[in-house]
């Protein structure tokens, strides 16, 4: 029988590397990012054409590579970070440059052009799929510049599997969020399709912050500082006001590198334990700063993923660190504007000790010295006359010489009576079809059976289908605003509603401002209350950005289904008898009452039959 194992050719063991690199161009952007990092660059420029996939190129000011290290950048298996095993547990740099410039290589077209420091002169290599096509002598500025052009051009299944140009450019932004935050003393440029879109000059962690996030982030934060001999903490925590209820601003770095664990994760949400309601996030922006050999960093490709020795004694530390903070932070003297200035201490009275006041008592009086129905004669120690204590009751006898209370005229305070457990029959309305359990299910009779409907996904598709004619049509109602809502949001955020922004009017909303950081809205739809206002505008650019439905869906569809889910009544939410049958008419009014904008299944039908059996 002929051999069946053979090895890989070199190109095809590349690509198969390259997959576990390089999922999507934010990958490429990591990769390039933290090699700039690691030559020592103090600023770094990121330019990106169509979210990546036609260019990504990063420039930094390091100190470059020889003509022979550039060469051997691109091999397999090629570092210059590890000389033995030992190494492996002592890294303070961020990955491998060959491994991860082998890996794009083989998927892309790649033009590098490098030059150190002391020579006059520096190198250009272009490669495409792994094989070199040009190396030569070339004029250049100190440091290194990258170009990755056509990413996955030869295996176009996986480009066929890359999103929309808007989730790919969210990943990408992502990236450079968390490379950036990790280090606010290097200064970074952010490019996209030929416009600036962040400059960040060197600063320190908070302006670093309020840089990338806007300036309404400042007061959101709370500082953090615990310094122990196993783990020192610096960052910081969001307010519990301004929580979300996305994920979005929560960010781990171990020695200056972008982690994730759900582990250390569960510890600052256990901190936030009774400051959050259910269902909200809060931001966090954490260093934490161990001994390398007290971590591994390979369990993961990407290396967003560590393994610690002691996770329980680091679990404890970050819980009581975060908790400490947000402890401080509630008894911490503010400058608070609307305070009364009256009721401060003169600064005059300051060091001004206090009198005792003085009370004179006239010890040997006795009211009951004094004869009944007597006036008492003014006393010297008395200012003013005053009856004996009892003309206190005078007045108090009803009318006529009746003294005796007639107690059948004496009103008690009725009992709250609570409601029965069962409900009486009589009370029952003999016309009533619609009956809600628990809150969450409408249960309706119908010829054969019964209905029972899911009361959350049949008003998600009720809605979804009123937004959908809404948006198609463009003509929906709005409601005027007393006073125009200011909202704050991050510059992407800003970006995805400026193109939210015609669809979401024909809607209802009404834009009356729209700045680089807020958003002013003077109108809203009907069905909207101007409290939810927010909320829903998060979660909508949070389906947007995450792209809940793939590219294949308008993103008028998309506006739909996220308006819906955000707006449709919750489980656990009574509904009147009016109502009940109100969203059960509506439902089996829709083209698609079967199912929710999710094709999720919403209502069951049990017929008498199959309720029959259940009683054999």
């Amino acid at each position: 029988m002929a051999d069946i194992i053979q090895l890989l050719p070199d190109h095809v063991a590349n690509q198969i590397a390259a997959g576990e690199v390089v999922q999507r161009p934010s990958s490429v952007v990591k990769e390039l990012l933290e090699n700039a990092i690691d030559a020592e660059a103090t600023v770094i420029k990121l330019i990106i054409k169509d979210a990546g996939k036609t260019l990504v190129q990063v420039i930094d000011n390091g100190k470059g590579m020889s003509s022979t290290d550039a060469r051997l950048s691109f091999e397999r298996h090629a570092t210059s970070k590890i000389r033995n095993a030992e190494d492996l547990f002592h890294l303070h740099t961020k990955g491998f440059r060959g491994e991860a410039l082998a890996s794009i290589a083989a998927i892309a077209h790649v033009e590098l052009k490098t030059k150190q420091p002391q020579e006059e002169v520096g190198t250009s290599i272009v490669i495409e799929g792994s094989e070199i096509v040009s190396q030569e002598v070339v004029v250049t500025p100190k440091g290194t510049s990258i170009s990755v052009k056509n990413l996955f051009f030869n295996i176009p299944a996986r480009r066929n599997f890359l999103k929309s140009n808007t989730v790919e450019l969210r990943h990408v932004i992502d990236e450079f969020h968390r490379v950036s935050l990790a280090h606010p003393n290097i200064s970074f440029v952010f490019y996209n399709n030929g416009s600036e879109s962040f400059n960040l000059p060197v600063s320190n962690q908070r302006q670093r912050i309020v840089n990338l996030f806007g300036n309404k982030t400042n007061e959101k934060l709370v500082p953090v500082m615990e310094d122990t001999e196993v783990l020192k903490i610096s960052g910081f925590v969001g307010k519990p006001e301004f929580a979300k209820k996305t994920r979005g601003e929560q960010y781990f770095f171990v020695n200056d590198r972008f982690i994730k664990s759900a582990y250390l994760n569960h510890a600052v949400a256990s901190a936030f334990d009774g400051l959050l309601k259910n269902g909200w996030y809060p931001s966090y922006f954490l260093n934490l700063n161990v001994d390398p050999q007290s971590i591994d960093i390979n369990i993961h490709p990407t290396k967003t993923e560590i393994k610690f020795d002691d996770e329980h004694t680091l679990y404890a530390l970050l819980r009581s660190a975060v908790k400490h903070s947000l402890g401080q932070f509630n008894i911490a003297p503010v400058l608070d504007f609307e305070r009364d200035p009256n009721l401060d201490t003169p600064y005059n009275y300051n060091q001004k000790e206090s009198d005792t006041p003085v009370i004179e008592v006239d010890r040997s009086f006795n009211p009951f010295h004094e004869e009944r129905n007597t006036l008492v004669k003014p006393s010297s120690y008395r200012k003013e006359p005053t009856s004996s204590w009892e003309s206190l009751y005078v007045g108090l006898e009803s009318k006529g010489t009746k003294t005796q209370h007639d107690f059948s005229e004496v009103h008690f305070e009725s009992d709250h009576h609570s409601e029965s457990l069962f409900v009486d029959d009589k009370s029952i309305d003999s016309g009533q079809t619609t009956y809600q359990l628990h809150n969450k299910y409408i249960v309706s009779t119908i010829k054969s059976g019964m209905l029972i409907m899911d009361q959350h996904r049949a008003h998600q598709r009720i809605l979804y289908e009123d937004f959908l004619e809404n948006l198609t049509v463009k003509g929906a109602s709005s409601q005027q605003l007393l006073f125009p809502l200011q909202l704050h949001f991050s510059i992407q955020e800003i970006e995805i509603i400026k193109q939210l922004k015609e669809d979401l009017e024909y809607t209802g909303f009404i834009f009356s401002n729209l700045t680089d950081e807020t958003v002013e809205i003077s109108g809203v739809p009907i069905s909207i209350p101007e409290s939810e206002v927010s909320i829903i505008l998060e979660q909508l650019i949070c389906d947007v950005e995450n792209e809940v439905p793939d590219s294949n869906f308008s993103i008028t569809d998309l506006l739909a289904k996220s308006l819906a889910k955000s707006l449709a009544i919750k489980n656990g939410q009574a509904l009147k008898k009016s109502e009940q049958e109100h969203l059960v008419n509506r439902l089996f009014a829709c083209k698609e009452p079967n199912v929710s904008p999710a094709n999720r299944t919403t209502f069951v039908t049990m017929s008498v039959d199959e309720l029959d059996k259940k009683f054999i």
